[in-house]
């Protein structure tokens, strides 16, 4: 039973840790800005970026890239499978936050925490759990231009790459925290077919 109510309050506090807005947050904070209210709307680096600037949207990606980071690797050492579980809730905290309406962002970035910090902590293969799929989304994303691309093609190469790895629990976690990213990218999905996907302007010059 213990071990039970364990899971259920690490689970909430990792959501909780996972909701908080940083591209809000640094918005308002320093920019005066609710980034909500711009471009796609959307609570992500990507948009941060697009709104505040290169160097808010660089600090929104890397705080949320430690939303998930944090927990995974706190709690490796304790527990894995509870790291897994509750690097979960913190990328549907991201993506549901209860401090912003539950309108958050894609999740890529906090993912990305995700992935590398299993990677690091809990399969020990960087190289390969993380470095490859790192690799392809900067080969896709340096070639068309579009951080969704880059995000959709590098979230499938981490899920099936998950697959060749140790853990299994690791890997169905992986899995389906990157298929409902990329669920969230449907719209971008529709866009890139039509070729209407915005791209990054400082590489599309």
């Amino acid at each position: 039973m213990q071990d039970y109510l364990l899971y259920i309050i690490a689970s909430i506090a990792a959501y909780l840790f996972g909701s908080i807005p940083w591209a809000l947050v640094i918005g308002k904070t320093f920019y005066k800005t609710d980034v909500r209210e711009h471009g796609s709307g959307n609570l992500g680096g990507t948009n941060a970026g697009r709104v505040l600037g290169v160097k808010a949207g660089a600090f929104v990606i890397a705080l949320d890239i430690l939303k998930s980071f944090i927990i995974v690797s706190i709690l490796s050492f304790y527990n894995p499978t509870l790291a897994i579980l509750c690097g979960m809730f913190a990328s549907i905290g991201h993506c549901f936050p209860i401090f912003a309406n539950f309108k958050g962002g894609k999740a890529v970035a906090t993912n990305a925490g995700y992935i590398l910090a299993i990677s690091l902590f809990i399969n020990h293969n960087l190289l390969i759990q993380g470095g490859i799929p790192v690799a392809i989304f900067l080969i896709v994303f340096v070639s068309f231009k579009m951080v969704s691309l880059a995000s959709i093609v590098g979230l499938s190469a981490a899920a099936i790459i998950s697959w060749t790895q140790p853990n299994v629990i690791a890997a169905v976690g992986i899995t389906v925290l990157s298929a409902f990213s990329i669920y969230r990218h449907r719209a971008n999905i529709v866009r890139i077919i039509n070729k209407e996907e915005s791209k990054v302007g400082f590489l599309s010059k």
